[in-house]
């Protein structure tokens, strides 16, 4: 699963993307300074699997991770191949969410391609960019089902009523996801891979000076956006995120309670778009290793168990599940199932968000 950074040049995504990865892409403070995607895996902060390798006494801890893209910048006409518009594109199209990071803070030297700083306008450049690409790839799509239609084929239909109804949503300058398409309807557009169906999450980068104040215009013109769409907003100063990710673990720690923040604002991004790939997790623990896997929100135990190895799903037998909330509480896989609270599930058991699992297969 990725997800791409994507916004307006100097909006922040290289800073954003450094401050994840801690991978030193460049940045400055000029347009196009990214030219090909930068890529990382970034771990997803989980206090639960550290728990675990605390109880099960393990050696090794791999969490979770998500990849991300910091793609280049887009600008007005980017749909008309402007800029670096048709790369720019054909990058998101690889994508299966969107990270739109927004410049919410004044800096006289760090210039803005439309020069000024007006976060719904930005939005609104980035919006249309998108929506304008997919009007091209629908209206290329239904005239051919049309003409499918016509030579009398009675599938064509539904594509046809689908197509028209993307079509009429997109000249009215709305996005995609906005509108309410039934189960059969997602499936189909999202196979022609259209960039306002993508989930997105606003990313509000303010300065560091902004940090706690209420009523930031800047934050609340993205917050106004966002609700249009009913989408996530996350606030956090980029520049100092990728500072903080240069420093030891205890130092980042220290400067947090200094600045009188709780949770790191990149932790809650990094959250907030795993939940928007509606994956969760399961954790496998032992001796050797403790470690969370990631899997879409709705898979059954054997596919689960295919994340770890193929074998596992094809002679899968069982699962045997305890939740986190029973191995904290009881200290142990083994104590929890002395206490009665192990579960056996089968093969049509859904995996829920925090299950510790071991799966019983042969093959």
């Amino acid at each position: 699963m990725q997800v791409g950074i994507v916004g307006l040049p100097n909006a922040g995504k290289s800073t954003l993307f450094n401050a994840l990865t801690k991978a030193g892409a460049q940045s400055a403070a000029y347009a196009f300074t990214t030219i090909e995607p930068n890529i990382g895996m970034v771990d997803v902060p989980d206090p639960r699997l550290y728990k675990i390798a605390e109880l099960e006494g393990s050696a090794k801890i791999t969490p979770a991770s998500v990849k991300f893209l910091d793609i280049a910048g887009l600008v007005r006409g980017a749909s008309k191949g402007e800029g670096l518009g048709n790369q720019f594109l054909h990058n998101i199209r690889e994508t299966d969410a969107i990270a739109h990071i927004v410049r919410c803070f004044d800096d006289q030297n760090v210039c803005h391609v439309e020069g000024r700083v007006a976060p719904g306008e930005d939005i609104d450049i980035i919006n249309l960019e998108l929506m304008m690409a997919d009007l091209a790839t629908v209206e290329k799509r239904l005239a051919a089902a049309a003409k499918t239609l016509r030579a009398g084929d009675k599938d064509a239909a539904r594509e046809v009523a689908t197509l028209e109804k993307a079509r009429d949503h997109l000249d009215k300058g709305l996005t995609l996801r906005s509108h309410d398409f039934d189960d059969k309807e997602t499936a189909y557009l999202k196979s022609l891979s259209l960039l306002t169906l993508k989930p997105v999450i606003y990313v509000a980068n303010i300065g560091e000076n902004a940090i706690g104040e209420d009523g930031n215009p800047y934050v609340k013109e993205v917050e106004e956006k966002a609700a249009e769409e009913k989408a996530v907003v996350v606030v956090l100063p980029a520049e100092l995120e990728e500072e903080m990710s240069q420093l030891a673990d205890e130092e980042a720690a220290e400067f947090m309670r200094d600045m009188g923040i709780e949770e790191s604002p990149l932790d809650a991004f990094i959250h907030a778009s795993y939940k928007l790939l509606k994956l969760i997790t399961f954790f496998t623990g032992g001796p050797t290793e403790a470690r969370a896997w990631t899997v879409v929100k709705g898979t059954k135990a054997p596919e689960a168990a295919g994340k770890i190895h193929t074998d596992m799903e094809r002679g899968f037998i069982r699962a045997e599940i305890v939740s986190f909330e029973d191995l904290e509480k009881f200290g142990s896989f083994n104590a929890v199932k002395e206490s009665g609270n192990l579960r056996l599930e089968g093969k049509e058991y859904v995996i829920r968000n925090g299950d510790v699992v071991y799966f019983r297969f042969a093959v």
